[in-house]
């Protein structure tokens, strides 16, 4: 910069400038004291008086403090700042938009807490609202959020928001068809939202996927598989295919076929059959509603006992301890019978040309 600029300043205008820095170096340390003292110590009242709603609105808010402390600041050290008429509308206009900024990314920050809101206002009207629905809800009112204050932006700079949004409708059909996945994925998550097939935290299975559901967005669904890997599927896709829900089991069902030595005898069959089923039917981890032993067919190397029956808990490592437990006792119940489990076989004839006689050789096969 030329030195006769700093020659033409005068002494008063070298005061003006000293005290604009300072009223601005103020502002930083008035924003530090008050948030350090006065806003954490409303904080901790809030904690105290378990008003959960109003902490999460404090702490929100303490940003958008920051931010409006720096902007006061900087306003009030304009009006000592030589050389800048701060009745010139720009600056109205700046201090504006600033205000809406801290009051826009309070709101923002609230709006990530609005689940608890939607679970007040839930609780008020005794109104059933699905985990799904909760965090769908917040990211819309964030969309919202921004979308109202990028409008009242625009105005104040005299933008015609209202012109603009007109003017889109022309371009409306070309936007849609390089939208349309968009759009799709967008349908996609409304109806998983409003038919409910699963919730967050459900686990699922589908021809795409299988796993437990920790998200669901506007545009897809994350899924974790047992992998533990994570997953993000389009909501268009799952929204078009059938979802087993493995969380809305009421019970877990064991089924498999027990294959008994075709030597044993009827009665020997008979008392298995009659042990198993009073084990089950006395097992407290077994479901009492469907329990069937049966003696079921001759297979081709054994004869087969179906069990089927269903455990009363659907927490898969609870389900294998009753599933372990239950083959415990089958072999206790098949040593005791002295009853062996059949493997499968095969028995092969040699025809002898001198006797003409078919003698049976055992081949057995593990």
């Amino acid at each position: 910069m030329d030195w006769r600029f700093w020659e033409a300043i005068s002494y008063d205008d070298y005061i003006d400038i000293a005290i604009s820095i300072g009223v601005i170096l103020l502002a930083i340390l008035l924003r530090k004291l008050f948030i350090k003292y006065i806003f954490y110590l409303f904080l901790k009242l809030s904690n105290k008086g378990k008003t959960e709603l109003l902490n999460h609105a404090l702490k929100a808010l303490e940003h958008p403090l920051r931010f409006l402390f720096v902007v006061v600041g900087i306003y009030i050290a304009i009006h000592f700042f030589p050389y800048i008429n701060e009745t010139r509308e720009i600056y109205l206009k700046l201090l504006k938009i600033s205000i809406l900024l801290a009051i826009s990314s309070w709101l923002f920050n609230l709006s990530s807490s609005t689940s608890l809101l939607f679970m007040k206002i839930s609780n008020k009207l005794n109104f059933e609202m699905d985990s799904i629905l909760i965090p769908f809800l917040s990211k819309a009112v964030r969309v919202i959020i921004v979308m109202i204050s990028i409008s009242i932006i625009a105005e104040e700079f005299g933008y015609n928001v209202s012109g603009f949004v007109a003017g889109l409708g022309l371009g409306g059909l070309a936007f849609a068809l390089a939208a349309q996945e968009v759009i799709k994925n967008l349908f996609g998550g409304v109806v998983i939202i409003t038919e409910k097939p699963f919730t967050i935290g459900d686990w699922i299975q589908s021809p795409s996927i299988e796993g437990i559901v920790e998200d669901i967005n506007f545009r897809s669904t994350i899924i974790r598989t047992f992998a533990d890997s994570l997953i993000t599927i389009p909501n268009s896709t799952l929204s078009n295919e059938p979802i087993t829900n493995w969380s809305e089991m009421n019970k877990r069902r064991i089924s498999f076929t027990l294959g008994v030595e075709y030597s044993t005898s009827k009665e020997k069959i008979q008392h298995v059959v009659h042990e198993i089923q009073e084990y089950l039917e006395n097992n407290e981890d077994i479901h009492p509603e469907t329990i069937f032993v049966k003696f079921t067919e001759y297979n081709n190397s054994s004869l087969d006992i179906m069990l089927y029956f269903f455990t009363k808990t659907i927490v898969w490592e609870e389900y294998l301890t009753v599933k372990q437990n239950v083959n415990y006792k089958i072999m206790e119940i098949l040593e005791e019978a002295d009853v062996s489990v059949a493997f499968p076989s095969r028995s092969i004839y040699l025809e002898q040309d001198s006797m003409h006689n078919m003698h049976p050789l055992q081949d057995d096969q593990q």
